[in-house]
């Protein structure tokens, strides 16, 4: 890889300064310019820690975006990209483009990418941005940007609503949208060309944002694409649900907060003690709530960005009208589950912890839709690969089913009789045990290095999908741009009569040591369907 560093570096001239960036001239077919680590707000530090964020003062000083800023301080579950440091002081942002011609003028598609980690964890760094980029038949400008995450970006209680401090994780990703509307023709896009893109807890956080609607508010932005997430894939409570305000005492007493502290001294205490402790205090609570119904730290209905249940703000009527990508992988519950299940009593037993309000009734049909492997002899879910417990499948599939394909389909059903929908199923094996995992499209969405070498279907595989979100981020439409994988079969927008639905991988089972099949079709949508509209028949206690 060849990057510029000299007097010719890409520059621009921003309100907070001047932004030089780096030149990638030979890791793709297409140089790419990078401005990295440009700050967006203020750093959240000291007296600004669990506080709005502030947008940056004008300036006239030399910004130095050669580099990734910090990544949010917390525990990373799964290392991916470059390995950063961590500081409260994250609030950047990163701009790719394709390297400009002299005579370029016309402003270029934007996509900003929010990235997922379950509101506790991840950084911008994570996507291959500029790979997905330099790939690209089209050119557009690419974002990605950290806000805060864990109890620094996610405090719910009633003493945080009393501060407004809520949701602050969700108003850094506003601010950091209204950052794109004011600066990004500064790079050559079009700030009335805008779609966010995003996996896991980046999804759900469109999701939220897309059901933000006031009349006569334009959104910033245009388009989406959720992957692996939806707005109703999560319990979205009351700040002061039961549940928070113990998380929040918790999270109080191993920050070392005084018992007897007048609640006036509590969060100006908290602004007092260093990083590192409330690092570990939001981590040892995190990880004291299992499973994700129970995940400390997460968005909160706040009266102001999340107005009411999600379920309820869809049947409403009132959100964004727009075009949506959306999709889950086929075994979404293999990262999250327990491997290691043995016992039907366990496989009951997660699902009464996740779901306390759940009907006999509803044990009865969860124990028919998923027959226990140890009991029926004709159970889909028998365990035959080694190293695993007897219900791992089974508590995988359901899992997966409950959290990720009945939410999802939940949207495509909900909005597309108002917008266009695409809806998708990753189905790529990359493993035998976790078969085709949350997040494993990631890489191959953003032609990342160490899957195009692996071999040529999985380069194919790669593309297709790459052309696939490419050209909906130029166009609106899937199939709008042909490129270089032209040849792919054409998406249809999901209709709730007779839905179809594009399977990447479904065949390739190369990675496991078997054949290759083509990389995407498309089918008719009824993988697991009975299984998801039972969990959508859930969706009421799924909420609470």
């Amino acid at each position: 890889m060849t990057e510029s560093y000299d007097a010719d570096r890409p520059t621009v001239t921003l309100s907070q300064g001047v932004v030089k960036g780096i030149k990638d001239e030979s890791s793709f077919p297409k140089a790419v310019e990078k401005f990295l680590g440009i700050p967006y707000a203020l750093p959240p530090v000291g007296d600004r820690r669990f506080r709005p964020p502030v947008k940056v003062a004008p300036s006239s000083d030399i910004i130095d975006a050669s580099k990734y800023g910090y990544i949010a301080p917390a525990k990373q579950f799964i290392v991916t990209g470059p390995k950063l440091e961590s500081s409260e002081d994250c609030l950047t942002a990163n701009v790719f483009r394709q390297a400009p011609q002299a005579d370029s003028t016309e402003l270029l598609p934007v996509a900003i990418y929010v990235h997922g980690g379950a509101f506790n964890r991840g950084s911008a760094s994570m996507h291959n941005t500029a790979s997905m980029i330099g790939w690209s038949a089209a050119p557009f400008v690419a974002v990605s940007f950290n806000y805060r995450i864990g109890a620094l970006g996610f405090l719910p209680s009633a003493l945080s609503a009393k501060e407004g401090i809520l949701n602050l994780g969700l108003k850094d990703q506003i601010l950091m949208f209204e950052w794109v509307q004011e600066n990004i023709k500064q790079f050559g896009g079009d700030p009335n060309n805008v779609t966010l893109f995003g996996l896991s807890a980046g999804a759900h956080s469109i999701g939220h944002h897309l059901l933000d609607y006031e009349e006569g508010k334009k959104p910033l932005f245009h388009r989406v694409v959720m992957e692996s997430g939806a707005p109703t894939s999560r319990a979205v409570r009351n700040y002061d649900a039961p549940i928070h305000e113990e998380q929040f005492k918790a999270f109080l007493a191993e920050c070392g907060c005084p018992s007897d502290l007048p609640e006036s001294e509590i969060i100006p205490f908290l602004r007092t003690i260093s990083t590192e402790k409330v690092a570990k205090a939001q981590e040892k609570v995190f990880y004291g709530y299992n499973p994700s119904l129970r995940w400390a730290f997460q968005p909160v209905i706040d009266g102001e960005i999340i107005r009411r249940r999600p379920i309820d703000a869809w049947r409403s009527g009132k959100w964004h009208k727009l075009p949506i990508m959306t999709g889950f992988n086929g075994n979404e519950g293999s990262l999250y589950v327990n491997r290691q299940m043995a016992t039907s009593d366990e496989f009951t037993n997660f699902f009464q912890t996740l779901l306390p309000q759940l009907e006999p009734a509803d044990v009865q049909t969860i124990n028919e839709l998923y027959p226990d492997p140890l009991t029926t002899a004709d159970s889909p879910y028998k365990e035959e690969r080694d190293g695993v417990g007897a219900q791992y499948k089974r508590i995988e599939a359901a899992y997966a089913h409950y959290a990720y394909v009945a939410p999802v389909r939940q949207t495509a059903h909900l909005a597309s009789p108002s917008a266009p929908v695409y809806i998708y199923h990753w189905a790529l094996e990359t493993s035998i045990v976790g078969g085709a995992s949350h997040g494993g499209n990631m890489r191959y969405e953003g032609m990342d290095p160490a899957v195009l070498k692996i071999s040529p279907s999985q380069k194919d595989l790669a593309g297709t999908l790459h052309a696939y979100v490419t050209s909906f981020i130029c166009t609106g439409d899937p199939s709008g741009l042909a490129g270089a994988y032209g040849e792919r079969p054409t998406w249809p927008a999901y209709q709730n009569s007779g839905p179809k639905i594009m399977i990447f991988g479904q065949k390739n089972k190369e990675l496991l040591g078997g054949s290759v099949g083509p990389p995407a079709e498309v089918n008719d949508d009824v993988w697991a369907k009975t299984e998801s509209d039972f969990w959508w028949s859930k969706v009421e206690i799924s909420q609470q």
